[in-house]
């Protein structure tokens, strides 16, 4: 969501924050009224209207400190926001530094880094001028203070009203119903980036809970009798009003394979996301088959951080496959040479940047077989591959006799389907067989 920036800080250290400072805040907020309670009456005793002028002191002071922090808390949560940005940049560039090489780019992103950091700064200078201000403020507030027992206690003590020895006691008390009733102005800073800490989880909460549910008048389920069944459903990005797909009904049992095919735009990928259940559907049904016999292949895989056993064995534990399996299921869909090249299975390399996507989208077949689902959705999953390469891993698929819903745009795949499901772009689709379906050039 556009309205959350930096969700991994917020999760993490806004958390880690949020936490910890909580706790030291509670002991400082009971030790302070422990205190209070305990030399409030003895200051009582000895001074009402001392008393009385420390809590409007202190209540006053509070006040403007309160109000000038306000400021201090919209340059905190600034500084998270813009810090948080620079260290994504920073990452972001460090995983397209082979596109940003090949298009030269290193200029332009240097120019972006610049700004993102300049912005840091910059804010970062506001709140060093407001830090300064608070602290100033905080000291003043400290050193008036002391005067305060003399211009009160003084006139009563050189009328005799009282003994010297209480004017010491007057001091001591003050001090300490002072300090606790100060906590907030002792502690504004630590206030202040708390404040921002907790507006940044509370707008993360607020935009999680305010995601759209799935519409009621559409019936998910994932329990079918093995089939995917789309009954008058209608295919809507979340959070618009756009109807892509209107009252699409189609069903896709086993070994049944279906092509979808339409201009750019028309809603293809969106569909399969439906289907795979990423995407709810405003209207009709939706049955799908049950857990883990359903398997979404997008046209760039999903590479994670581990060994090249975890890459070819994901989602499942890589316990359940021997090294003769994954050696073999490579050599099946055109990966020998990843098995001489990485005899050991278990070496951990950074994937997404070693391999091609011609590579990376092999490897994703391999991982479609091993996994072995009934169904698999296929979004333009070999894209990167030549002809020959993509007819056999379609091929592949077929000998395992695995239903399947693709997207493409190559005549050659129709003849790997059933079915081609056409799309036109206005909402409408059409069923046509593949064997008499003809591409259309344009």
């Amino acid at each position: 969501n556009a309205e959350v920036d930096n969700p991994d800080q917020r999760i993490s250290e806004d958390t880690k924050n949020f936490t910890g400072t909580s706790l030291s805040f509670i002991v400082g907020i009971l030790e302070a009224l422990l205190t209070f309670f305990s030399f409030i009456i003895v200051l009582w005793t000895i001074s009402k209207t001392l008393t009385f002028a420390l809590l409007v002191y202190a209540v006053g002071g509070t006040a403007i400190i309160i109000f000038i922090g306000r400021k201090l808390v919209k340059l905190n949560f600034q500084q998270l926001k813009l810090e948080a940005d620079f260290r994504y940049g920073l990452v972001h560039i460090r995983d397209n530094a082979e596109s940003i090489a090949f298009y030269k780019g290193e200029t332009q992103e240097s120019l972006e880094v610049e700004r993102r950091l300049g912005g840091a700064i910059k804010n970062f200078d506001r709140l060093i001028i407001w830090q300064a201000l608070i602290n100033m403020i905080q000291r003043s507030y400290d050193y008036f203070s002391r005067f305060l027992p003399w211009i009160v206690i003084a006139p009563v003590y050189f009328a005799k009203g009282v003994e010297f020895g209480v004017i010491s006691q007057s001091f001591i008390a003050f001090s300490q119903v002072f300090g606790s009733v100060s906590f907030i102005v002792n502690n504004i800073e630590n206030l202040t980036a708390f404040s921002a800490s907790i507006s940044r989880l509370e707008g993360f909460q607020s935009t999680i809970e305010s995601l759209p549910a799935p519409s009621l008048e559409a019936k998910e389920r994932g329990d079918h009798s093995g089939s995917i069944v789309l009954r008058d459903a209608t295919v809507t990005p979340p959070g618009t009003n756009m109807a892509l797909i209107k009252n699409i009904s189609l069903e896709v049992a086993i070994n049944q394979r279906v092509l979808v095919v339409g201009p750019s735009g028309c809603g293809k990928t969106s569909l399969m996301r439906l289907v795979s259940g990423l995407w709810p559907s405003e209207s009709g049904e939706v049955h799908r088959p049950p857990l883990g016999e359903l398997m979404f292949i997008p046209q760039k895989p999903y590479m994670l951080l581990g060994s090249l056993r975890e890459q070819l064995c994901y989602p499942l534990d890589q316990e359940r496959f021997s090294d003769a399996q994954l050696r073999n299921v490579l050599e099946e869909v055109n990966l020998a040479g990843m098995v001489k090249r990485y005899p050991n299975l278990g070496i951990q390399q950074d994937w997404p940047r070693l391999l091609s996507l011609g590579e990376q989208q092999r490897l994703a077949f391999a991982r479609l077989l091993l996994n072995s689902p009934q169904f698999a959705v296929l979004d333009e999953a070999t894209s990167a591959l030549d002809v020959a390469t993509e007819k056999r891993l379609y091929g592949l698929l077929a000998q395992r006799e695995m239903a399947f819903i693709s997207v493409g745009h190559r005549p050659t795949l129709s003849a790997f389907h059933d079915t081609v499901l056409q799309l036109d772009g206005q909402g409408g689709w059409s069923l046509i067989p593949a064997a008499s379906y003809v591409f259309d050039p344009s």
